[in-house]
C-alpha cells in the first residue's frame, strides 16, 4: 500500500502540501480559540494561515524562512490598505488593480516574487471578505501574526521538508512506478483478444507516469544532492532505467504480435495491438519469461535495506546472465530479444541500485554480474563533475516579456471584472476579480485561459450544490464547520495538480461553510458566487483575447519548433558520438527534449479538450504529439547508447552512422522551418531505408555485439516518425524529393 501511495503521489508532494496547510490552519485556530477571538477573526486567521503556507514554494529552507519573514510586513500592509480603502470605492478599485498588476509582474523575480505577490493579493482579498475596518486593524494584525507564526511552526517544526528528503521520496516513487510498468508488461504475453486493448492502454499510462516521475526527479536533483557529480550520476541511472524498461515493453509487443510492431503501437492514440492469430502456447521459454518479469519487478522495486540475501543475488545473476548469448533460452528470435531486454533492464536496475543505495555485498556475484559492475564503475568514473555553462538564449523584453504581458492582461481583465462585479453586487464583487486572477495563473495562451475558466465554473456550480447541502446540515455548529473546512482544504491541495475542476469544487464548498460561520449564508449568496465566477472567467478570456493576445496556435507552434530543435540537437549529437566524434552531455540534452515535449503537451490541452468543437484539429494535435513522443523515445535511446560508447566493451564507434543520420536531421530542421514560417521553401527528403544506406564492407557481427544494429533500428523508426510528421504539419509527400 505504501508503494501504491508513493506511485500515485510522487515524492508525497500533494500529501505534504495538504497536510502542512491543514496543520498550519488547525494550529492557528487552536491558538485563536484559546484567546477567545470572535468567529470573523477565526476565519481571517484561517485564511491568512492558508495563504502564508501555500504561497512559499522555494525548495531550500533558509530561502523559505526569508520569504515567510518578508511576507508578514507585506500582509500587514495589504490588510491595512484593504481596511482603509474599503469605503472609498474608486480609490480602492484603482489600488486593487494596481496591486494585481504588481503581484503578477512580480513573477519575473522568481519564487520569492511570486510568493510575495500572492500574499499581498490574497490578504487584501481577505480584508474584503471579512469586511475589515480601521477600528478592527489591531486585532487583525494580531491574528495575521499568529497565522504566520503557526505557518512557520508547521513548515519548519511539525512537518519539515528538505530537498534531500523530497528527492528520496521521489526515488521511491520512481521505483514503484517502474515496478507497476513491469507488472503491466508481464500481462502482455497472455493477454487475450478481449483484454489486449486494455493492457495496451495501461501500458501507455504506466509509461507516461514513469516518465513524469523521471522529469520530477530531474527538477529536484540540483537541490537534493551533495554535488553536481552525484546529480549527474543519478540523472544517468534514472534515464538508463527508464529507457531499458520502455525498450523491454516494445520487445514484448514484438514478441506478442505475429507482425512486427513499432513504437507507434505504444504512443499513438487508439492504436491497436495486432494479434496475428492464436495466443502463444505456454512453453518452457514463456514460463521462464513470466517468472523473470516478476523477478525483475522485485529487483526494481526493493531497495537494498529491504531485500537482502542470497535469493535476491541469484535472481539478479540470472537476469544479468541474459546479456550473454550462451545463456539465452531456446526460443524464437523475438522471444530471445525479450530475454536480452531483460538482461539490459537488470543491468539498469543494478546501476540504479548502486546510485541510490551505495556499495553492496559482491560475494555472490556471477561472472555476468562482475562484468556489469565493471561497466558501471567505468561509466561512473567517466562522469565529470564540472559542466560547461550553456549559452543563454535571448529573452524577450518590454511588453513581449511573459510576466509583463500577463500583468497587463490580468489588470485589464480585473478592471472589467470590478466594473461588472459591482453591477451584480456592491458587497461581493471581488469574487469576479478572484476568478479573473486565478484563470491567469500558470497559463500562457487564450485557449488555456478559456479551458481553465470553464473548469473553474464547472467546479463552482458543483460546489454550490454541495455548499447548500452542507450549510443545512451544519447549521450553527461552529467547530463542526471548521473541521469540514479543514477536510476541504486538504482535499483542495491534494487534488489541485490532478483536476482543476475538483479543486474548484472543494473551494466553493468550503466557502459555503465560511459564509455559514459568518452568518451571511443564503441561497442568493451562493447563486451570486456562480454569477461572479462566470463573469470573472469571461473577463479573463476577453482580456487575454484582446490585450496583447497569445493565440493557442502561436503558442503551440513556438513550443513545437522548440521540441523539433531539441530533437535535432539530441539526434545529431548522439549519432556524432556513435560515429566517433567528440562527446557531449547527451543525457542533459535528452532531458531538455523531454521538458520541451511536456510543455507542448500542456499547451495543446485546449486543442485536445473533449469539449472542443474542432474534432479534426483535436485529432491532428493528438497525432502530432504522439509522433513526437515516439521521436523523443528514440532520441533518448540514441543518447543512452552513445553515452555507453566510451566504457562499454561491446560497443564500438561506426563512422558510417553519421551519413545515415543526415537525412533525419535535415527533415527535422525542414519541418521546424515550415512550422516557424509556413512560407519557407524547405522540403523533406525521402529515399531508401536507413539500413540500406550503410555501405557494405565489414563482416556481420552478432546482433548485440556491436552498436550498429541497435542504433539502426532507432534511426529507422525515428526516420519513419519524422516523415509521418510532415503530412499533418503541412509538408505533403508530393513535395518530397529523394536525397542526392
Amino acid at each position: 500500500m505504501w508503494d501504491r501511495l508513493a506511485a500515485s503521489d510522487p515524492g508525497l508532494l500533494r500529501l505534504t502540501a495538504g497536510a502542512r496547510t491543514v496543520t498550519a490552519i488547525a494550529l492557528t485556530l487552536a491558538v485563536l480559540a484559546a484567546l477567545r477571538v470572535p468567529v470573523p477573526q477565526l476565519v481571517a486567521g484561517a485564511m491568512a494561515a492558508m495563504v502564508s503556507t501555500f504561497a512559499v514554494q522555494e525548495k531550500q529552507r533558509p530561502a523559505q524562512a526569508v520569504t515567510l519573514a518578508l511576507g508578514l510586513p507585506v500582509a500587514l500592509a495589504s490588510v491595512s490598505l484593504g481596511a482603509l480603502l474599503n469605503q472609498r470605492v474608486v480609490a480602492g478599485d484603482l489600488f486593487f488593480v494596481a496591486l494585481i498588476f504588481c503581484a503578477v509582474y512580480g513573477r519575473r523575480f522568481g519564487d520569492r516574487g511570486t510568493a510575495l505577490g500572492l500574499i499581498g493579493f490574497q490578504v487584501y482579498f481577505l480584508s474584503l471578505f471579512v469586511h475589515a475596518t480601521g477600528s478592527a486593524l489591531p486585532a487583525l494584525y494580531g491574528v495575521i501574526c499568529v497565522a504566520f507564526v503557526c505557518s512557520a511552526t508547521a513548515r519548519f517544526v511539525l512537518l519539515p521538508q528538505t530537498p534531500a528528503g523530497t528527492l528520496d521520496r521521489l526515488r521511491r516513487a520512481f521505483r514503484a512506478r517502474l515496478a507497476q510498468l513491469i507488472a503491466v508488461q508481464a500481462e502482455l504475453p497472455d493477454a487475450g483478444p478481449d483484454d489486449v486493448e486494455k493492457v495496451l492502454e495501461d501500458l501507455r499510462t504506466a509509461t507516461a507516469r514513469l516518465h513524469e516521475t523521471a522529469l520530477m526527479i530531474q527538477g529536484r536533483l540540483e537541490d537534493g544532492t551533495s554535488d553536481a557529480a552525484v546529480a549527474r550520476l543519478l540523472q544517468r541511472r534514472i534515464a538508463d532505467a527508464e529507457i531499458a524498461s520502455e525498450r523491454l515493453g516494445l520487445l514484448l509487443l514484438t514478441a506478442r504480435s505475429a507482425e512486427r510492431t513499432d513504437t507507434l503501437t505504444l504512443h499513438l492514440p487508439g492504436a491497436a495491438l495486432p494479434l496475428g492469430g492464436e495466443l502463444p502456447v505456454r512453453d518452457e521459454a514463456t514460463a521462464a519469461l513470466h517468472r523473470d518479469l516478476q523477478a525483475l519487478r522485485l529487483l526494481m522495486l526493493r531497495p537494498v535495506g529491504e531485500a537482502r540475501g542470497t535469493a535476491l543475488a541469484q535472481v539478479r545473476n540470472r537476469l544479468l546472465g541474459y546479456r550473454e548469448e550462451e545463456n539465452l533460452p531456446k526460443a524464437s528470435p523475438a522471444v530471445q530479444d525479450v530475454f536480452r531486454g531483460l538482461g539490459e533492464a537488470a543491468r539498469a536496475a543494478l546501476g540504479l541500485r548502486l546510485a541510490l543505495d551505495g556499495p553492496q555485498d559482491e560475494s555472490d556475484d556471477s561472472p555476468a554480474t562482475i562484468r556489469s559492475r565493471e561497466e558501471l564503475d567505468a561509466e561512473d568514473a567517466a562522469i565529470e563533475a564540472g559542466e560547461e555553462a550553456a549559452a543563454e538564449e535571448p529573452q524577450p523584453t518590454g511588453l513581449q516579456r511573459p510576466t509583463t504581458r500577463a500583468a497587463v492582461q490580468v489588470a485589464v481583465g480585473s478592471a472589467l471584472a470590478i466594473a461588472g462585479g459591482e453591477l451584480l453586487s456592491s458587497q461581493r464583487w471581488y469574487w469576479a476579480v478572484l476568478t479573473c486572477w486565478i484563470v491567469f495563473l500558470n497559463t500562457a495562451s487564450t485557449g488555456e485561459i478559456l479551458v481553465k475558466g470553464y473548469r473553474r465554473l464547472l467546479g463552482t456550480v458543483l460546489g454550490v450544490v454541495a455548499g447548500i447541502a452542507l450549510a443545512g446540515l451544519v447549521g450553527h455548529h461552529t467547530w463542526t464547520a471548521f473541521a469540514l473546512v479543514l477536510v476541504f482544504i486538504f482535499a483542495m491541495f491534494y487534488t489541485a495538480p490532478l483536476s482543476y475542476t475538483l479543486m474548484s469544487f472543494f473551494v466553493t464548498a468550503m466557502l459555503g461553510l465560511l459564509y455559514t460561520l459568518l452568518n451571511t449564508y443564503s441561497m442568493a449568496v451562493l447563486v451570486l458566487r456562480v454569477e461572479e465566477t462566470a463573469l470573472g472567467a469571461a473577463c479573463g478570456v476577453i482580456a487575454a483575447a484582446v490585450v496583447l493576445p497569445v493565440r493557442t496556435d502561436r503558442r503551440t507552434n513556438e513550443l513545437l519548433v522548440t521540441v523539433l530543435d531539441r530533437l535535432a540537437d539530441v539526434t545529431r549529437a548522439a549519432v556524432d558520438q556513435l560515429s566517433g566524434g567528440a562527446g557531449a552531455d547527451l543525457v542533459e540534452q535528452a532531458r531538455d527534449l523531454d521538458q520541451a515535449l511536456a510543455d507542448l503537451r500542456g499547451a495543446t490541452q485546449p486543442l485536445t479538450h473533449p469539449i472542443t468543437p474542432l474534432r479534426s484539429r483535436r485529432d491532428t494535435a493528438r497525432y502530432v504529439v504522439a509522433l513526437l513522443e515516439t521521436c523523443a523515445y528514440h532520441g533518448r535511446s540514441l543518447a543512452a547508447t552513445a553515452e555507453l560508447l566510451p566504457t562499454h566493451p561491446s560497443i564500438a564507434a561506426d563512422p558510417r552512422l553519421r551519413g545515415a543520420c543526415a537525412r533525419i536531421v535535415h527533415n527535422i530542421e525542414a519541418i521546424a522551418a515550415h512550422v516557424a514560417d509556413p512560407r519557407a521553401t524547405a522540403e523533406i527528403e525521402t529515399g531508401s531505408s536507413i539500413a540500406s544506406m550503410l555501405e557494405p564492407g565489414t563482416p556481420r557481427t552478432p546482433r548485440y555485439g556491436r552498436v550498429t544494429d541497435r542504433v539502426l533500428r532507432h534511426l529507422q523508426r525515428l526516420d519513419e516518425a519524422v516523415s509521418g510528421l510532415a503530412r499533418p504539419l503541412g509538408l505533403t509527400t508530393e513535395a518530397a524529393r529523394p536525397r542526392k
